[in-house]
């Protein structure tokens, strides 16, 4: 496999065992590459805390029609990586194919998911709007503050943990060294280093300084008791007083987020935090009153300036995957297919490409 300049790479030390850095050591060990992944606590951070929704329609936004673009080339590829995956690790890989339904409450609400229709069908991705009763016999635990939505089925989701279990697997099967412990900037890889460390790999490259930031998101977990009312078949994303809030289903309950702040690496949930999202969790879903409150937690999504993600090659021997902020479980297939042409010498798309930013070296 043929890296910049012609020279073979053969060794491959991958830093950050969460979706990203996990599923690039996958796929580069396939490629025929002595794979080392190193972190001191794989598959935990922000990729352990995540909602695990492949969501590219329902996350548009106008302005981010780059990074829609990219989300949608991934989803259509989750479907094979999925089955792949389970097949190589011997587990399932999480991937729940139902779709997913957007609520809103209140008139504003409302009014701001017709424009979020009317921005995708100029991008030529149209997608039905119902009103409330029409999205109960789709999803009849949405209670009547539901006044009406989209119905977007091609949005999926996926349970994190199932699959950050099976990458691992797939990836040890498939020949990666996992060593559980902290790379150090400035340490010597042998062969060719690609930073995957989420959050904080701004820390381990002078070209990323600034790049990549934390930013806190707070998820609940609940798990459904007897007699309580089902779990929804769909992921459902919601607007309450414009505040965004979704629930995504999971074999024993719900995973509900998430909050959005910039306070460092603080990792603590709030009180404030959980209050605001079971108020505006219960407005959507009034039966989770009954569930149980299972986990309060938080993750440091790793965000770049443009929200887009941070792909290429910083100098001769470092490549960099991170900054994909809220679609890093989304992106994955995409990340770790666009990783493997690098290391075969070919480029990466101008938009992913920390190029962009004036930082990359030879």
């Amino acid at each position: 496999m043929p890296a910049q300049g012609g020279s073979k790479v053969k060794d491959l030390v991958v830093v950050g065992g969460g979706v990203i850095g996990l599923s690039c050591a996958w796929r580069a060990a396939q490629a025929g590459l002595r794979v080392t992944l190193r972190d001191p606590a794989p598959g935990t951070g922000s990729s352990w805390v995540a909602g695990g929704m492949l969501a590219p329609v329902t996350e548009a936004w106008p302005g981010e029609e780059g990074l829609l673009a990219l989300g949608l080339e991934s989803l259509e590829l989750w479907p094979a990586f999925a089955e792949e995956l389970s097949a190589a690790a011997g587990q399932s890989a999480g991937l729940h194919p139902e779709g997913t339904v957007v609520a809103a409450t209140g008139s504003g609400d409302r009014a701001e998911l017709d424009a979020l229709a009317q921005h995708l069908a100029r991008l030529g991705r149209p997608v039905e709007r119902l009103n409330g009763r029409e999205l109960r016999r789709l999803e009849p635990a949405l209670g009547p503050d539901v006044r009406g939505g989209l119905s977007v089925p091609g949005d999926l989701s996926v349970d994190n943990r199932a699959l950050l279990a099976a990458l691992r697997a797939a990836a040890e099967k498939a020949g990666v060294v996992v060593e559980e412990r902290a790379w150090e900037p400035g340490e010597a890889a042998p062969g060719t280093l690609l930073i995957c460390a989420g959050a904080h790999s701004a820390a381990l490259h002078p070209g990323l300084a600034g790049l990549v930031r934390p930013v806190k998101g707070e998820i609940l977990r609940l798990t459904h008791r007897r007699g309580a009312f089902p779990v929804p078949t769909r992921t459902v994303r919601a607007l309450v007083d414009g505040r965004p809030v979704y629930l995504v289903p999971r074999p024993a309950g719900l995973v509900v987020g998430a909050t959005q702040s910039e306070h460092g690496f603080d990792t603590e949930p709030t009180v404030g935090g959980v209050r605001d999202l079971l108020r505006d969790a219960e407005r959507i879903l009034p039966g989770i009153a009954e569930y149980a409150l299972s986990e309060a937690a938080a993750g440091l999504r790793p965000g770049s300036p443009d929200n887009v993600p941070v792909i290429g090659r910083l100098d001769g021997r470092t490549l960099v995957a991170t900054g994909h902020s809220r679609n890093g479980i989304l992106l994955a297939p995409l990340t770790a297919r666009l990783v493997v042409g690098l290391l075969a010498g070919r480029p990466v798309p101008a938009e992913v490409d920390p190029a962009r930013f004036g930082r990359t070296g030879t």
